[in-house]
């Protein structure tokens, strides 16, 4: 049976890879590279949800679907560096913090308000067993 409790925990898994990918992006920010050369610039990560459970058919909770890497960067004039091509741009990737510091948010919240339903369930449970013993 798909209770509330699995439902919230499969939200919980799911929003932990959404946070992570959303750090990671912040991170690779300021790690720059050569698209064409043997250091690339990293990806950044896009975590899309779908609804229910693959595994066991259920239609209930939400599950990560898919990790996609965006190849999208930006050059910056850097020519001294290492990493530069013969135009001496070091090309990073495209992150926008602004933007990703918002999904971030939204992750977050989404992460307490499962948390907060959970112990909501905890209780209810606990005050059932209280009236029946």
């Amino acid at each position: 049976m798909y209770g509330s409790l699995d439902i919230s925990t499969s939200a919980l898994v799911a929003n932990r890879v959404r946070l992570d990918a959303i750090a990671a992006n912040l991170a690779a920010s300021q790690v720059g590279g050569n698209p064409n050369g043997p250091q690339k610039p990293p990806s950044l990560r896009e975590v899309i949800f779908s609804m229910g459970d693959p595994e066991s058919g259920e239609e209930l909770g939400v599950h990560v679907a898919d990790v996609r890497e965006i190849q999208s960067w930006v050059p910056r004039w850097e020519p001294m560096s290492e990493l530069a091509d013969d135009r001496g741009n070091v090309w990073y990737p495209d992150v926008n913090p602004v933007e990703q510091m918002a999904n971030m948010m939204v992750a977050s919240r989404s992460y307490e308000a499962n948390i907060a339903a959970i112990e909501a369930k905890k209780s209810m449970t606990s005050l059932a067993l209280e009236i029946l013993a």
